[in-house]
């Protein structure tokens, strides 16, 4: 008696896809990888959703996610219902003592608590600090130079130390951090407002990652903008130092971040489309990139035209 045909599964697409994804869990097992949050994936409710759940997966696939987030739109709101005029002076928010009290109850407050809360919709993962917490960030002032004058933009600040110690803690207890980017001073103790694109590189380089990766609103770094979309997918250090000048001011402390990262020990910083559900699972664990990818100048035999 002849045995009947194996049928046709229609969830077998679902197993090939899976399995594609071995060889990045593979290598990806055990590492720390920093996701930036910022742009649209902040404000746009589905898309937030679908940042959560691409975090926890990461979690639950033995990846070490470290999630580090500003809040632009947010505070931006916030000052105008405080009646606090917001003012940017070099690509930096003028930032008064009034408006960093806005600042800090924002950052950790609201944006953070909503991030760890829909984090924790799937488990008891994921907890908040600032870069206050345990002096993990310390930041002194920072006065940007327009036209060659040092300018004074308030309480902005500049990375001077990073401390690892409570992330790394709450990474070995199977926790997911969510970071802040406000900073203590130690010259004069106060609370500065850190860019969060800066934060996160900082962060990525102390604490050894794998990847150092930048949620945007754009595809990625664009070859000759406004002439082209044509998205760069891959470069070197180098040659991303090169290209920097000419950059939009916006993509100016990502595209920096992304190079102290790769300067300083991490194996690949990538900047990558937030408007795309679940962008960073098809960055991490397919071949089909989806933004611009940023490697050391002379990278590790086996790391040569690898998309992960």
């Amino acid at each position: 008696m002849n045995q009947p045909a194996a049928r046709k599964h229609t969830a077998l697409p679902k197993a090939q896809t899976l399995i594609e994804a071995l060889p990045w869990l593979t290598r990806h097992q055990g590492k720390t990888v920093v996701i930036k949050f910022g742009g649209n994936a902040m404000v746009d409710e589905e898309l937030k959703g679908a940042f959560a759940q691409d975090v926890v997966f990461l979690h639950h696939a033995g990846l070490k996610p470290v999630v580090v987030h500003g809040g632009g739109p947010q505070i931006s709101k916030a000052l105008d219902k405080h009646g606090i005029v917001s003012e940017f002076k070099a690509g930096l928010r003028v930032t008064t003592e009034d408006a960093m009290d806005v600042v800090r109850m924002v950052l950790a407050g609201q944006v953070q608590r909503e991030l760890v809360g829909l984090l924790n919709q799937h488990g008891p993962l994921a907890v908040g600090l600032t870069g206050e917490d345990a002096h993990t960030i310390t930041a002194t002032k920072h006065q940007p130079r327009i036209e060659g004058e040092l300018v004074d933009i308030g309480r902005v600040g500049e990375i001077t130390e990073i401390d690892t110690g409570a992330i790394e803690a709450l990474l070995a207890d199977g926790r997911i951090p969510v970071v802040s980017s406000i900073a203590r001073s130690q010259d004069d103790h106060h609370v500065y407002n850190v860019n969060a694109d800066t934060a996160a590189a900082a962060l990525a380089a102390a604490l050894d990652a794998e990847t150092l990766m930048v949620l945007t609103d754009v595809e990625g770094l664009y070859e000759d903008w406004p002439h082209s979309d044509e998205v760069i997918s891959r470069l070197t250090a180098t040659e991303l130092e090169k290209l920097l000048p000419d950059l939009a001011s916006g993509m100016v402390p990502k595209m920096e971040g992304c190079l102290h990262a790769v300067r300083n020990g991490v194996h690949t910083a990538r900047v990558i489309d937030g408007r795309v559900q679940h962008s960073i699972l098809l960055e991490i664990f397919t071949d089909e990139g989806i933004g611009t990818m940023v490697v050391p100048d002379a990278p590790n035999h086996g790391e040569q035209g690898d998309a992960a």
